[in-house]
């Protein structure tokens, strides 16, 4: 069944793809800032519509990147752990994530080591009474899973990510509802395929075309499976699954390396 949810966005106004920091950006690429503005307010009024909650935070000039907004922390019940970016082009962000979580009742813990929040870190809540799944690799630091362990009091699975193209775990992974997820079996190790098998033997397996046109960089409500509407052939395996697929044009933040999933932070209160 589907859950309202809250989430936290912030807009494409300063958008720009002007470094290299992962396999999809090109700085001689154009990037057109008002139809990324368009398409993101296109993301946020189709969340709205299924009655999610949808929090702004404001975009800072100089901090192109800041429409990911699901790495700038990883929040389970209450509990905030902050997010400490890998490259110095994004670290500013991580300041204006904990500004927006300090003045409520959240209890933010600082982190020492390299993560990147929701880009790394996915919670199924029905699996093993709430566990989280860490993904490693690229950005996250391993040392990182224990940290955020500790902090969040949940357990963390350690899953290893190979593919550099797929380099955060949210692009790689999604989860679906509280107990089953979405994956690609060739953006992980070996070891880390048989944990996700043996977690979850009913998973909605996706295939490289799949994970390349970003479509497991999605969020579900627990039915609504919000996509980009590229990801065409994900969105068939999902409604054979049983989920509704929703898609949302999102291709000029693709540009950046990101999709819906990382344009969205998830809070749990």
């Amino acid at each position: 069944m589907p859950r309202k949810r809250t989430y936290l966005m912030s807009p494409p106004e300063h958008f720009a793809v002007e470094y290299t920091i992962n396999p999809w950006m090109d700085p001689t690429a154009p990037v057109d800032v008002e139809l990324a503005v368009k398409q993101w307010e296109n993301l946020r009024e189709t969340l709205v519509r299924h009655e999610h909650t949808v929090h702004v935070l404001p975009p800072h000039a100089g901090l192109p990147d800041m429409v990911y907004a699901a790495n700038g922390a990883f929040s389970v019940d209450g509990v905030v752990y902050g997010a400490r970016f890998r490259y110095p082009q994004r670290s500013a962000e991580a300041a204006l994530h904990r500004a927006f979580y300090d003045p409520g009742s959240w209890r933010f813990h600082d982190p020492v080591e390299i993560n990147e929040g929701e880009g790394d870190f996915a919670y199924v809540p029905g699996t093993g009474g709430g566990v989280v799944l860490a993904g490693f690799g690229f950005r996250t630091d391993p040392t990182a899973h224990a940290e955020a362990q500790e902090v969040l009091g949940r357990p963390v699975v350690s899953l290893r990510l190979t593919d550099p193209r797929l380099y955060h775990l949210d692009v790689a992974l999604a989860v679906l509802d509280d107990t089953n997820v979405t994956y690609y079996p060739g953006a992980f190790s070996d070891g880390s395929r048989r944990v996700l098998e043996r977690l979850f033997p009913d998973a909605v397996l996706a295939d490289e075309a799949d994970a390349l046109a970003f479509g497991l960089n999605l969020i579900s409500d627990g039915r609504h499976a919000f996509l980009n509407s590229e990801a065409t052939a994900l969105g068939a395996k999902l409604s054979a699954a049983g989920y509704t697929p929703v898609h949302v044009e999102l291709g000029e933040l693709k540009k950046g390396g990101g999709s819906v999933r990382c344009c969205i932070a998830e809070l749990r209160p």
